[in-house]
Protein backbone atom coordinates (compact mmCIF):
# COMPACT_ATOMS: atom_id res chain seq x y z
CA UNK A 1 0.00 0.00 0.00
CA UNK A 2 1.57 3.26 -1.05
CA UNK A 3 1.89 5.79 1.74
CA UNK A 4 3.32 9.23 2.60
CA UNK A 5 7.01 9.40 1.86
CA UNK A 6 7.91 9.56 5.52
CA UNK A 7 6.28 6.17 6.03
CA UNK A 8 7.79 2.83 5.12
CA UNK A 9 5.74 1.73 2.16
CA UNK A 10 2.32 1.84 3.76
CA UNK A 11 0.98 -0.05 6.77
CA UNK A 12 3.71 -2.06 8.44
CA UNK A 13 4.86 -4.26 11.29
CA UNK A 14 8.01 -3.91 13.31
CA UNK A 15 10.42 -6.85 13.25
CA UNK A 16 11.54 -9.83 11.22
CA UNK A 17 12.04 -13.58 11.45
CA UNK A 18 13.20 -16.02 8.78
CA UNK A 19 10.97 -16.27 5.72
CA UNK A 20 10.75 -19.16 3.31
CA UNK A 21 9.38 -20.18 -0.04
CA UNK A 22 6.20 -22.13 -0.59
CA UNK A 23 2.79 -21.90 1.00
CA UNK A 24 2.54 -20.25 4.39
CA UNK A 25 -0.67 -20.21 6.46
CA UNK A 26 -1.72 -16.76 7.53
CA UNK A 27 -2.89 -15.98 11.05
CA UNK A 28 -6.33 -17.14 12.12
CA UNK A 29 -8.78 -17.73 9.29
CA UNK A 30 -6.98 -15.39 6.92
CA UNK A 31 -6.04 -18.24 4.59
CA UNK A 32 -2.82 -19.30 2.86
CA UNK A 33 -0.47 -17.41 0.57
CA UNK A 34 2.71 -18.13 -1.32
CA UNK A 35 6.01 -16.29 -1.02
CA UNK A 36 7.84 -16.11 -4.35
CA UNK A 37 11.62 -15.73 -4.15
CA UNK A 38 12.63 -17.42 -7.40
CA UNK A 39 12.69 -16.05 -10.97
CA UNK A 40 11.32 -19.27 -12.44
CA UNK A 41 8.42 -19.29 -10.00
CA UNK A 42 7.68 -15.66 -10.91
CA UNK A 43 7.54 -16.52 -14.61
CA UNK A 44 5.07 -19.31 -13.83
CA UNK A 45 3.04 -16.85 -11.82
CA UNK A 46 2.98 -14.43 -14.76
CA UNK A 47 1.78 -17.19 -17.09
CA UNK A 48 -1.07 -17.97 -14.68
CA UNK A 49 -2.08 -14.34 -14.16
CA UNK A 50 -2.08 -13.60 -17.90
CA UNK A 51 -5.43 -15.37 -18.22
CA UNK A 52 -7.12 -13.76 -15.22
CA UNK A 53 -9.78 -11.09 -15.94
CA UNK A 54 -8.82 -9.17 -12.78
CA UNK A 55 -6.35 -9.26 -9.93
CA UNK A 56 -5.64 -7.33 -6.72
CA UNK A 57 -2.30 -5.55 -6.54
CA UNK A 58 -0.33 -3.66 -3.90
CA UNK A 59 3.30 -2.88 -3.07
CA UNK A 60 5.47 -2.22 -0.04
CA UNK A 61 8.34 0.19 -0.53
CA UNK A 62 10.60 2.77 1.08
CA UNK A 63 11.81 6.13 -0.13
CA UNK A 64 12.66 8.20 2.93
CA UNK A 65 16.41 7.63 2.49
CA UNK A 66 16.56 7.43 -1.32
CA UNK A 67 15.61 9.62 -4.28
CA UNK A 68 13.92 6.76 -6.13
CA UNK A 69 11.42 4.52 -4.31
CA UNK A 70 12.86 1.11 -3.41
CA UNK A 71 10.40 -1.69 -3.94
CA UNK A 72 10.49 -4.42 -1.29
CA UNK A 73 7.38 -6.55 -1.84
CA UNK A 74 4.61 -6.99 -4.41
CA UNK A 75 1.29 -8.46 -3.29
CA UNK A 76 -1.03 -10.13 -5.81
CA UNK A 77 -4.37 -11.88 -5.33
CA UNK A 78 -6.90 -13.46 -7.65
CA UNK A 79 -9.65 -16.04 -7.05
CA UNK A 80 -8.17 -18.89 -5.05
CA UNK A 81 -4.62 -17.47 -4.90
CA UNK A 82 -2.63 -14.91 -2.95
CA UNK A 83 1.06 -14.40 -3.70
CA UNK A 84 3.75 -12.22 -2.15
CA UNK A 85 6.71 -11.55 -4.45
CA UNK A 86 10.02 -10.68 -2.80
CA UNK A 87 11.19 -7.78 -4.96
CA UNK A 88 14.70 -8.03 -3.51
CA UNK A 89 15.08 -11.66 -4.61
CA UNK A 90 13.65 -11.65 -8.15
CA UNK A 91 13.74 -9.63 -11.35
CA UNK A 92 10.28 -8.08 -11.62
CA UNK A 93 10.54 -7.27 -15.34
CA UNK A 94 8.36 -10.25 -16.38
CA UNK A 95 5.50 -8.79 -14.33
CA UNK A 96 5.15 -6.14 -17.05
CA UNK A 97 3.32 -8.74 -19.15
CA UNK A 98 0.57 -8.87 -16.52
CA UNK A 99 0.32 -5.09 -16.18
CA UNK A 100 0.18 -4.70 -19.97
CA UNK A 101 -2.43 -7.44 -20.31
CA UNK A 102 -6.21 -7.32 -20.45
CA UNK A 103 -6.72 -8.01 -16.75
CA UNK A 104 -8.15 -5.32 -14.49
CA UNK A 105 -5.77 -4.25 -11.72
CA UNK A 106 -7.74 -3.58 -8.53
CA UNK A 107 -5.73 -1.32 -6.22
CA UNK A 108 -6.31 1.04 -3.32
CA UNK A 109 -4.84 4.57 -3.33
CA UNK A 110 -2.71 3.60 -6.30
CA UNK A 111 -0.84 6.87 -6.88
CA UNK A 112 2.54 6.06 -5.35
CA UNK A 113 2.27 2.35 -6.19
CA UNK A 114 2.08 3.29 -9.87
CA UNK A 115 5.37 5.15 -9.63
CA UNK A 116 7.00 2.17 -7.93
CA UNK A 117 5.67 -0.30 -10.51
CA UNK A 118 6.73 1.86 -13.43
CA UNK A 119 10.29 2.00 -12.13
CA UNK A 120 10.42 -1.73 -11.33
CA UNK A 121 8.61 -3.09 -14.40
CA UNK A 122 8.85 -0.29 -16.94
CA UNK A 123 5.08 -0.02 -17.36
CA UNK A 124 1.79 0.72 -15.62
CA UNK A 125 -1.41 -1.34 -15.47
CA UNK A 126 -3.35 -0.91 -18.69
CA UNK A 127 -6.65 -1.08 -16.79
CA UNK A 128 -7.18 0.14 -13.24
CA UNK A 129 -9.94 0.18 -10.62
CA UNK A 130 -8.88 2.21 -7.59
CA UNK A 131 -11.11 1.31 -4.64
CA UNK A 132 -10.32 4.55 -2.81
CA UNK A 133 -11.38 6.59 -5.85
CA UNK A 134 -14.49 4.47 -6.28
CA UNK A 135 -15.43 4.80 -2.61
CA UNK A 136 -15.50 8.58 -2.98
CA UNK A 137 -18.42 8.22 -5.41
CA UNK A 138 -20.59 6.32 -2.92
CA UNK A 139 -20.24 8.56 0.09
CA UNK A 140 -16.81 7.79 1.59
CA UNK A 141 -14.33 10.58 2.26
CA UNK A 142 -10.91 9.32 1.08
CA UNK A 143 -11.09 6.16 3.20
CA UNK A 144 -8.10 4.07 4.20
CA UNK A 145 -8.20 0.44 3.11
CA UNK A 146 -8.85 -0.66 6.70
CA UNK A 147 -11.86 1.67 7.01
CA UNK A 148 -13.25 0.66 3.63
CA UNK A 149 -12.91 -3.09 4.25
CA UNK A 150 -14.53 -2.78 7.66
CA UNK A 151 -17.42 -0.61 6.44
CA UNK A 152 -18.11 -2.60 3.26
CA UNK A 153 -17.27 -6.16 4.31
CA UNK A 154 -17.37 -6.05 8.10
CA UNK A 155 -13.79 -7.36 8.25
CA UNK A 156 -11.14 -5.87 10.53
CA UNK A 157 -7.66 -5.82 9.01
CA UNK A 158 -4.61 -6.51 11.20
CA UNK A 159 -2.91 -3.46 12.61
CA UNK A 160 0.80 -2.89 12.24
CA UNK A 161 3.67 -0.60 13.05
CA UNK A 162 4.18 1.91 10.24
CA UNK A 163 7.92 2.05 10.97
CA UNK A 164 8.64 -1.45 9.68
CA UNK A 165 11.73 -1.77 7.51
CA UNK A 166 10.39 -3.73 4.54
CA UNK A 167 13.85 -3.88 2.98
CA UNK A 168 15.34 -5.85 5.82
CA UNK A 169 15.60 -9.61 5.40
CA UNK A 170 14.40 -12.07 6.49
CA UNK A 171 10.81 -10.97 7.00
CA UNK A 172 8.70 -12.13 9.93
CA UNK A 173 5.62 -14.23 9.27
CA UNK A 174 3.48 -11.57 11.00
CA UNK A 175 4.73 -9.01 8.51
CA UNK A 176 3.94 -11.27 5.58
CA UNK A 177 0.47 -11.90 7.00
CA UNK A 178 0.02 -8.17 7.29
CA UNK A 179 1.15 -7.52 3.72
CA UNK A 180 -1.14 -10.26 2.45
CA UNK A 181 -4.11 -8.56 4.12
CA UNK A 182 -3.58 -5.54 1.87
CA UNK A 183 -4.82 -7.49 -1.16
CA UNK A 184 -6.82 -10.32 0.40
CA UNK A 185 -10.13 -8.42 0.36
CA UNK A 186 -9.66 -6.01 -2.57
CA UNK A 187 -11.60 -8.11 -5.08
CA UNK A 188 -14.47 -8.49 -2.60
CA UNK A 189 -14.52 -4.70 -2.16
CA UNK A 190 -14.60 -4.34 -5.95
CA UNK A 191 -17.52 -6.81 -6.08
CA UNK A 192 -19.40 -4.69 -3.53
CA UNK A 193 -18.69 -1.26 -5.03
CA UNK A 194 -19.17 -1.92 -8.73
CA UNK A 195 -22.89 -2.88 -8.63
CA UNK A 196 -23.62 0.15 -6.43
CA UNK A 197 -21.77 2.43 -8.84
CA UNK A 198 -23.54 0.89 -11.82
CA UNK A 199 -26.94 1.27 -10.17
CA UNK A 200 -26.46 4.99 -9.53
CA UNK A 201 -24.91 5.65 -12.93
CA UNK A 202 -21.44 6.51 -11.63
CA UNK A 203 -19.35 3.56 -12.78
CA UNK A 204 -18.36 5.47 -15.90
CA UNK A 205 -17.23 8.38 -13.73
CA UNK A 206 -14.98 6.09 -11.70
CA UNK A 207 -13.56 4.55 -14.87
CA UNK A 208 -12.81 8.03 -16.20
CA UNK A 209 -11.03 8.98 -12.95
CA UNK A 210 -8.94 5.80 -12.96
CA UNK A 211 -8.05 6.30 -16.62
CA UNK A 212 -6.97 9.87 -15.83
CA UNK A 213 -4.83 8.55 -12.99
CA UNK A 214 -3.03 6.29 -15.46
CA UNK A 215 -2.78 9.00 -18.11
CA UNK A 216 -1.07 11.35 -15.69
CA UNK A 217 1.44 8.57 -15.30
CA UNK A 218 4.63 9.00 -13.38
CA UNK A 219 5.81 12.57 -13.13
CA UNK A 220 9.58 12.91 -13.09
CA UNK A 221 10.54 16.20 -11.41
CA UNK A 222 11.87 18.84 -13.81
CA UNK A 223 15.21 20.07 -12.39
CA UNK A 224 14.75 23.49 -13.98
CA UNK A 225 11.55 24.16 -12.02
CA UNK A 226 12.65 22.50 -8.77
CA UNK A 227 13.39 25.90 -7.19
CA UNK A 228 9.70 26.82 -7.33
CA UNK A 229 8.87 23.99 -4.94
CA UNK A 230 10.88 25.65 -2.16
CA UNK A 231 8.76 27.56 0.32
CA UNK A 232 10.69 30.87 0.27
CA UNK A 233 11.85 30.86 -3.35
CA UNK A 234 9.14 33.19 -4.63
CA UNK A 235 10.29 35.88 -2.22
CA UNK A 236 13.70 36.09 -3.92
CA UNK A 237 14.36 38.96 -6.30
CA UNK A 238 16.84 39.78 -9.03
CA UNK A 239 19.97 37.63 -9.49
CA UNK A 240 19.10 35.66 -6.35
CA UNK A 241 16.41 33.90 -8.36
CA UNK A 242 18.92 32.76 -10.97
CA UNK A 243 21.21 31.38 -8.27
CA UNK A 244 18.34 29.56 -6.55
CA UNK A 245 17.18 28.02 -9.81
CA UNK A 246 20.67 26.85 -10.72
CA UNK A 247 21.33 25.39 -7.26
CA UNK A 248 17.98 23.59 -7.04
CA UNK A 249 18.45 22.09 -10.53
CA UNK A 250 21.96 20.89 -9.59
CA UNK A 251 20.62 19.42 -6.36
CA UNK A 252 17.83 17.54 -8.15
CA UNK A 253 20.20 15.98 -10.68
CA UNK A 254 22.81 15.08 -8.07
CA UNK A 255 20.17 13.53 -5.79
CA UNK A 256 18.89 11.39 -8.68
CA UNK A 257 22.43 10.36 -9.58
CA UNK A 258 23.35 9.44 -5.99
CA UNK A 259 19.85 8.05 -5.25
CA UNK A 260 19.56 10.22 -2.15
CA UNK A 261 16.76 12.53 -0.94
CA UNK A 262 17.37 16.08 -2.09
CA UNK A 263 17.64 17.26 1.51
CA UNK A 264 20.69 15.01 1.92
CA UNK A 265 22.42 16.78 -0.97
CA UNK A 266 21.64 20.36 0.08
CA UNK A 267 18.90 21.81 2.28
CA UNK A 268 16.37 24.44 1.22
CA UNK A 269 17.78 26.69 3.93
CA UNK A 270 21.24 26.44 2.38
CA UNK A 271 19.96 27.23 -1.13
CA UNK A 272 18.06 30.31 0.04
CA UNK A 273 21.04 31.47 2.11
CA UNK A 274 23.44 31.05 -0.80
CA UNK A 275 21.05 32.78 -3.21
CA UNK A 276 20.73 35.80 -0.92
CA UNK A 277 24.49 36.14 -0.34
CA UNK A 278 26.29 34.23 -3.12
CA UNK A 279 29.79 33.16 -1.99
CA UNK A 280 32.77 33.25 -4.35
CA UNK A 281 35.15 31.10 -2.30
CA UNK A 282 34.91 27.79 -0.51
CA UNK A 283 35.59 29.54 2.79
CA UNK A 284 32.61 31.86 2.25
CA UNK A 285 30.48 28.89 1.16
CA UNK A 286 31.17 27.04 4.40
CA UNK A 287 29.98 30.05 6.42
CA UNK A 288 26.49 29.98 4.87
CA UNK A 289 23.81 28.83 7.28
CA UNK A 290 22.54 25.37 6.40
CA UNK A 291 25.67 24.31 4.51
CA UNK A 292 27.19 21.33 6.31
CA UNK A 293 30.46 19.52 5.73
CA UNK A 294 28.58 16.50 4.37
CA UNK A 295 27.18 18.69 1.58
CA UNK A 296 30.66 19.56 0.33
CA UNK A 297 32.28 16.15 0.07
CA UNK A 298 33.45 14.46 -3.10
CA UNK A 299 34.18 17.64 -5.01
CA UNK A 300 30.70 19.06 -4.35
CA UNK A 301 32.16 22.34 -3.03
CA UNK A 302 33.86 23.10 -6.35
CA UNK A 303 30.73 22.12 -8.27
CA UNK A 304 28.59 24.37 -6.09
CA UNK A 305 30.83 27.39 -6.64
CA UNK A 306 30.64 26.84 -10.41
CA UNK A 307 26.85 26.50 -10.24
CA UNK A 308 26.62 29.69 -8.16
CA UNK A 309 28.75 31.57 -10.69
CA UNK A 310 26.58 30.36 -13.57
CA UNK A 311 23.44 31.30 -11.67
CA UNK A 312 24.70 34.83 -11.03
CA UNK A 313 25.57 35.26 -14.70
CA UNK A 314 22.10 34.04 -15.64
CA UNK A 315 20.56 36.81 -13.57
CA UNK A 316 16.90 36.98 -12.60
CA UNK A 317 14.54 34.32 -13.88
CA UNK A 318 10.78 34.50 -13.97
CA UNK A 319 8.60 31.86 -12.42
CA UNK A 320 5.20 30.84 -13.76
CA UNK A 321 2.37 33.26 -13.27
CA UNK A 322 0.79 32.89 -9.86
CA UNK A 323 -2.20 30.62 -10.26
CA UNK A 324 -3.75 31.60 -6.98
CA UNK A 325 -4.73 35.14 -8.01
CA UNK A 326 -8.25 35.91 -9.15
CA UNK A 327 -9.84 39.14 -10.22
CA UNK A 328 -11.14 40.85 -7.11
CA UNK A 329 -14.70 40.69 -8.45
CA UNK A 330 -14.57 36.87 -8.69
CA UNK A 331 -13.13 36.08 -5.26
CA UNK A 332 -16.52 36.00 -3.46
CA UNK A 333 -17.74 33.51 -6.05
CA UNK A 334 -15.19 30.93 -4.91
CA UNK A 335 -16.63 30.80 -1.39
CA UNK A 336 -20.21 30.65 -2.67
CA UNK A 337 -19.49 27.93 -5.20
CA UNK A 338 -17.47 25.93 -2.69
CA UNK A 339 -20.46 25.96 -0.34
CA UNK A 340 -22.80 24.85 -3.11
CA UNK A 341 -20.48 22.02 -4.23
CA UNK A 342 -20.19 20.84 -0.62
CA UNK A 343 -23.99 20.75 -0.42
CA UNK A 344 -24.17 18.91 -3.74
CA UNK A 345 -21.67 16.36 -2.44
CA UNK A 346 -23.88 15.70 0.59
CA UNK A 347 -27.00 15.43 -1.57
CA UNK A 348 -25.35 13.00 -4.01
CA UNK A 349 -23.27 11.12 -1.39
CA UNK A 350 -20.06 11.97 -3.24
CA UNK A 351 -16.89 13.08 -1.50
CA UNK A 352 -16.61 16.84 -2.05
CA UNK A 353 -12.89 16.51 -2.88
CA UNK A 354 -13.88 14.13 -5.68
CA UNK A 355 -16.35 16.61 -7.10
CA UNK A 356 -14.10 19.67 -7.10
CA UNK A 357 -11.40 21.30 -5.04
CA UNK A 358 -10.99 25.02 -4.47
CA UNK A 359 -8.17 24.93 -7.02
CA UNK A 360 -10.57 23.41 -9.57
CA UNK A 361 -13.04 26.25 -9.01
CA UNK A 362 -10.38 28.96 -9.20
CA UNK A 363 -8.86 27.45 -12.32
CA UNK A 364 -12.27 27.36 -13.98
CA UNK A 365 -12.97 31.00 -13.09
CA UNK A 366 -9.56 32.05 -14.43
CA UNK A 367 -10.04 29.98 -17.57
CA UNK A 368 -6.55 28.50 -17.36
CA UNK A 369 -7.33 24.83 -16.96
CA UNK A 370 -9.59 22.94 -14.58
CA UNK A 371 -11.18 19.52 -14.18
CA UNK A 372 -14.54 21.30 -14.45
CA UNK A 373 -13.92 21.94 -18.13
CA UNK A 374 -14.17 18.35 -19.35
CA UNK A 375 -15.76 14.98 -18.73
CA UNK A 376 -18.60 14.35 -16.33
CA UNK A 377 -17.64 17.37 -14.19
CA UNK A 378 -18.24 19.76 -17.09
CA UNK A 379 -21.91 18.80 -17.26
CA UNK A 380 -22.52 18.32 -13.54
CA UNK A 381 -20.54 21.34 -12.29
CA UNK A 382 -18.92 23.37 -15.04
CA UNK A 383 -22.09 24.56 -16.72
CA UNK A 384 -23.88 25.51 -13.45
CA UNK A 385 -20.78 27.37 -12.25
CA UNK A 386 -20.62 29.28 -15.51
CA UNK A 387 -24.28 30.26 -15.19
CA UNK A 388 -23.76 31.54 -11.64
CA UNK A 389 -20.78 33.68 -12.65
CA UNK A 390 -22.60 35.05 -15.70
CA UNK A 391 -25.64 36.01 -13.59
CA UNK A 392 -28.00 33.42 -15.05
CA UNK A 393 -28.37 31.38 -11.85
CA UNK A 394 -28.51 32.14 -8.14
CA UNK A 395 -27.93 30.35 -4.85
CA UNK A 396 -30.58 30.25 -2.14
CA UNK A 397 -31.43 28.37 1.06
CA UNK A 398 -34.51 26.18 1.25
CA UNK A 399 -36.56 26.00 4.50
CA UNK A 400 -34.42 23.07 5.66
CA UNK A 401 -31.19 25.02 5.34
CA UNK A 402 -29.98 23.32 2.15
CA UNK A 403 -28.18 25.46 -0.40
CA UNK A 404 -29.90 25.29 -3.78
CA UNK A 405 -28.92 26.45 -7.24
CA UNK A 406 -31.85 28.10 -9.02
CA UNK A 407 -32.63 30.08 -12.16
CA UNK A 408 -32.17 33.73 -11.35
CA UNK A 409 -35.34 35.80 -11.16
CA UNK A 410 -33.56 39.11 -11.91
CA UNK A 411 -35.86 40.74 -9.33
CA UNK A 412 -33.64 42.46 -6.74
CA UNK A 413 -35.02 42.65 -3.19
CA UNK A 414 -33.27 45.91 -2.36
CA UNK A 415 -33.95 48.71 -4.84
CA UNK A 416 -32.84 52.35 -4.94
CA UNK A 417 -31.29 52.47 -1.51
CA UNK A 418 -29.90 55.93 -0.66
CA UNK A 419 -26.12 56.31 -0.73
CA UNK A 420 -23.87 59.02 0.75
CA UNK A 421 -22.86 61.66 -1.74
CA UNK A 422 -19.24 61.76 -0.56
CA UNK A 423 -16.97 59.81 1.78
CA UNK A 424 -17.24 60.89 5.43
CA UNK A 425 -14.07 62.04 7.17
CA UNK A 426 -13.46 62.74 10.86
CA UNK A 427 -13.54 66.49 11.61
CA UNK A 428 -10.23 68.00 12.69
CA UNK A 429 -9.72 69.46 16.12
Amino acid sequence: MSAPQADAGGRTDDDREPSGEGRRPAAGAAGPYRLVTDDLELRRLVDTLAGEPRYALDTEFHRERTYWPRLALVQLAWPGELVLVDALAVDLTPLAAVLDGDGLAVMHAAGQDLEVLDRACGTLPRRLFDTQVAAGFVGFSTPSLAVLVERVLGVTLPKGNRLTDWLRRPLRSEQLDYAAADVRHLLAVHDALEPELRACGRLGWVQDECAALLERGVKVPDPETAWLRMKDARNLRGPARGVAQALAAWRERRAAQLDQPVRFVLSDLAIIGIAQHPPSTEHELRRIRGVDERHLRGGAARELLEVIRAGREQGSVSGPARRDELDRELRPAVALLSAWIAQLGRDLAIDTAVLATRADIEGFLRGDGSRLESGWRAELLGEPVRRVVEGQAALAFDPGGRLLLEDRSHRPLLVDLPRPSAPWTRPRG
